[in-house]
């Protein structure tokens, strides 16, 4: 798994690792290190990660130095590739079966060259599309140079590639007719993984102190300045509630000064990104969990992980009404609200707050989102990828992995 993210925290790719893990394959994940407190390496759920480049803060000092940084991750991701023996006890001691690639950014997969050349298969996996990201991100428009060129990167990526995930079905035909790869195109959403968020049995909301949660990344798109701005409206009526606000990103700052400048400082609280395990059992007191992303670029197809997160642990969801959450939450399970409206999702929560009714219904319906759209239920699609790409069933795959050991995972020499 090659992934410019924190993996303790990016439940994409632990979902794929672990199920590969736990079922015997051997699975060494090269990604980011978020604070220095965590180790180079070491193993999670039988899974070995190697955090080969630091990255102790998200905010983008500098477009180019933004390229710096993954230019030097890429590099390192090539050299490891080229130098790394293999998993140990595989058929073929010079290479891995599969390389596993995730986006952002798609150019990552050029890093594989080497080890396509021995054989190895690649899947890329695109969690976001980068011209539109990147143009939601930074204001460009659709025919600017650096929105071509960024086409023009996807479309040579998407050549590297044995097959391609792409993560929601809104952005799957768009993909595949940009890079002509609808033969090589498969959907996987952000699949909630119910072993890591468990459900609690139901409680009514405290009208006297409720607690909205927010976790994620605080970009442009998440919308947040429309939540605190609606948080301000909903303490009229609840001023105990309270909005706590999990992650980091370029826009912290601005909704820090935007909380103060509304008098609600006191109330909105910030909080460093947890591991998933310990994110979910924060996600879990909840009263209200809010996704309240625009719905006028990015946003408006982006599929968020943590509505199904929500629903999974048994919290009632509000969230604006993007036309990704309406495709796949059209039966119910969630209060929408109209996108970039505070006054709009400042009703909902109150509505949902004012009626225990309404929260048990809001629950019930998550759940069975979620079974319909959890892990369990689609994780054989995934297994059953591996397989074909890599042409290891079942039994060959146990054969091989019965073999005896050459070498330890530490042993691989990583870039510094």
């Amino acid at each position: 798994m090659v992934t410019h993210s924190y993996y303790e925290s990016d439940n994409r790719v632990q979902r794929y690792a672990r199920a590969l893990a736990q079922r015997g394959d051997q699975v060494m994940v090269l990604a980011l290190r978020r604070t220095p407190d965590l180790p180079l390496a070491e193993r999670l759920d039988g899974v070995t990660v190697h955090r080969i480049q630091d990255r102790f803060d998200k905010k983008i000092a500098s477009k180019s130095k933004h390229l710096w940084d993954l230019g030097r991750f890429m590099e390192k991701i090539a050299r490891t590739l080229r130098a790394s023996s293999g998993p140990p006890g595989l058929r073929s001691p010079q290479n891995w079966d599969l390389i596993h690639v995730h986006n952002v950014p798609d150019f990552l997969v050029h890093a594989t060259a080497a080890a396509r050349r021995r054989g190895s298969k690649v899947i890329l996996d695109i969690h976001d599309l980068m011209p539109e990201f990147y143009a939601d991100k930074f204001g460009a428009s659709k025919g600017s140079w650096p929105v071509e060129l960024l086409s023009w990167l996807e479309r040579s990526a998407a050549a590297q590639a044995d097959h391609v995930i792409v993560a929601n079905d809104l952005w799957v035909d768009r993909y595949a007719q940009r890079c002509k790869a609808r033969e090589r195109c498969s959907v996987m959403i952000n699949h909630v993984d119910q072993r890591q968020f468990p459900r609690r049995p139901f409680r009514a909301a405290d009208p006297r102190q409720p607690l909205m949660i927010f976790p994620g990344g605080f970009e442009k798109h998440q919308g947040l300045d429309v939540a605190i701005e609606a948080f301000a409206l909903l303490q009229t009526h609840f001023p105990g509630a309270q909005f706590h606000l999990y992650g980091d990103g370029s826009m912290k700052a601005d909704l820090q000064a935007l909380a103060r400048r509304l008098k609600v400082e006191r109330s909105v609280k910030w909080f460093q990104p947890l591991p998933l395990h310990a994110m979910a059992q924060v996600m879990s007191t909840a009263d209200v969990g809010v996704v309240p992303k625009r719905a006028d670029g990015f946003g408006n197809e982006a599929f968020s992980t943590k509505i199904l997160e929500f629903m999974a642990v048994g919290v009632p969801v509000v969230a604006s009404k993007t036309r990704v959450d309406e495709h796949y939450f059209s039966q119910g399970g969630l209060r929408f609200f109209a996108p970039g409206d505070s006054s709009s999702l400042a009703q909902a929560l109150m509505e949902v707050l004012r009626d225990p009714l309404l929260q048990g219904r809001l629950v019930q319906q998550g759940f069975e989102c979620a079974d319909r759209l959890g892990w369990s239920a689609h994780e054989h699609r995934y297994l059953d990828l591996v397989d074909r790409l890599t042409g290891l069933s079942a039994p060959k795959r146990a054969k091989t992995l019965l073999a005896p050991p050459r070498t330890s995972f530490q042993d691989l020499e990583i870039p510094s």
